[in-house]
């Protein structure tokens, strides 16, 4: 079969997309509003974009009626967020963060996981994520047509969080320790426990 993409509508869109490009990692955003509330939630579509300078970047999907999401707002407003590493045991958390909670909700108090303060952005870290990025917002790119908009945000990894048990010569983090987890299609999740190893063929 041989689809077209824009003849689809949004929701048949998102299926064949999200289906196709996999597995994703999550980015688990936390952000702080200008009222002092804690924010989180999860977003899949998620890459990392540059070494040096180091930049990430996450795409952040509107309400149907185009209303901007509570991330977005926030990150509009304090200019920085934190990417926290969704592990095997942070999904039930994780998922329990994709609910549509109010803006005056604290997020971090409803799921049960704990705040620490950045050392460089206002946004707090998820203390329970083997992995923190301090991020600073560098821009965001604006796609689609109202209300489906899309936006994606990149912004420039100022500290990274590690915890010292999935390291290995202070710098390289191990896959097998760290036991991300990864987003599929559907409400499909994924472990990184089923591994292997193909070495780079040399350059003549």
């Amino acid at each position: 079969m041989k689809i077209d993409p824009s003849q689809l509508d949004w929701k048949e869109a998102h299926e064949l997309l999200v289906g196709a490009v996999l597995p994703r990692p999550i980015a688990f955003v936390s952000t702080i509003g200008e009222d002092g509330i804690n924010n989180v939630a999860p977003f899949s579509f998620f890459t990392s974009i540059s070494v040096k300078p180091a930049y990430v970047g996450f795409s952040i999907g509107r309400y149907r009626e185009g209303r901007k999401k509570d991330t977005l707002v926030n990150i509009e407003f304090s200019k920085d967020f934190v990417i926290n590493v969704v592990t095997e045991e942070l999904v039930d958390a994780m998922n329990q963060a994709s609910k549509d909670y109010p803006s005056n909700v604290d997020e971090f108090k409803e799921i049960g996981i704990t705040p620490v303060k950045g050392d460089l952005v206002k946004s707090p870290i998820v203390a329970e994520s083997p992995v923190n990025m301090e991020c600073r917002l560098v821009k965001t790119l604006e796609f689609g047509e109202p209300p489906r908009i899309n936006n994606f945000v990149i912004g420039e990894v100022l500290r990274v969080h590690v915890r010292d048990d999935i390291l290995i010569d202070n710098i390289i983090i191990k896959a097998d320790r760290l036991k991300a987890v990864g987003r599929l299609g559907e409400e499909l999740y994924c472990r990184t426990t089923n591994m292997f190893e193909k070495k780079r063929p040399s350059v003549l």
